[in-house]
């Protein structure tokens, strides 16, 4: 089971390199989507804040297998949006 700090870890982790990745699409596009990009890194800093509530909320949490599905459902959230994003910046 994943642990509070390794999944905060991850989040910030993944999703600051999508973060890393909006600025680079920047740097390489001078001049073009920057508010689409800027949207992007805005989204993407809600969704770690939002998660990173959602993990630490777990520690209310007293039954060991309801902590696991509310990290399972952090974790799939996490992966599907990041894939999303991904693709947003692929697109632009």
């Amino acid at each position: 089971m994943t642990n509070r700090r390794e999944l905060k870890r991850n989040i910030n982790g993944l999703l600051g390199d999508v973060i890393d990745e909006c600025y680079i699409s920047l740097l390489n596009n001078k001049g073009k989507n920057e508010k689409e990009v800027e949207l992007i890194v805005d989204e993407v800093a809600d969704l770690a804040n939002d998660l990173i509530h959602r993990t630490n909320a777990s520690k209310y949490i007293k039954n060991r297998s309801e902590m696991k599905k509310h990290f399972a459902a952090i974790k799939e959230e996490l992966g599907e949006k990041v894939i999303t994003y991904v693709d947003k910046i692929n697109a632009l």
